[in-house]
């Protein structure tokens, strides 16, 4: 365990974020997963929003830049074709 009060605070703060940094991940992928369930019009009406929301995770740095634009890029191809 950490010695300096500084380092003691480092830690809570990095449980804090991690714990924040799971929340946003998870809430993400459960949006994707509904948005794959979800069929024509409605598909179309939640994009938005679920790019949104990968669209922060990247700017977070929850996850890398190129894998947000993977994973729209996929989304966005289910969306077109379900239409």
């Amino acid at each position: 365990m950490a010695n300096h009060s500084a380092t003691k605070k480092d830690a809570r703060q990095a449980a804090k974020r991690r714990d924040r940094n799971k929340y946003y991940g998870k809430t993400t992928r459960n949006a994707i997963r509904d948005l794959k369930a979800a069929t024509g019009k409605e598909m179309g009406e939640k994009f938005p929003d679920v790019a949104g929301m990968i669209d922060k995770l990247a700017k977070r740095g929850i996850i890398h830049k190129n894998k947000a634009a993977n994973l729209k890029s996929k989304l966005a191809k289910k969306v077109n074709t379900a239409k």
